[in-house]
């Protein structure tokens, strides 16, 4: 779990540099910097399959339940918000 926390720290902290306020402490272009952050998130998807693997989660089975419950739940939702039109 620390190293999940870890990993997910490191997302943050390059969205905050892509996305957000915060700058790289040295000249990144756009593309390395979303290729460092698509390694990053590989890292979280990583430490996640392995935790899931140590406690006898079937996760491809968990994410297609999630995925039907959001279609469900979800399918208007982002149609309908005024913030993204």
């Amino acid at each position: 779990m620390a190293l999940l926390s870890e990993e997910t720290g490191e997302v943050a902290r390059f969205i905050s540099r892509i996305y957000g306020a915060q700058s790289f402490k040295t000249n990144i272009s756009d593309a390395e910097a979303k290729e460092m952050l698509g390694d990053e998130m590989a890292d979280v998807l990583w430490v996640l399959m392995c935790l899931a693997n140590q406690t006898g989660v079937d996760l491809t089975t968990a994410l297609e339940k999630n995925f039907e419950k959001k279609i469900v739940r979800d399918k208007d939702r982002h149609s309908n918000n005024p913030k993204l039109k």
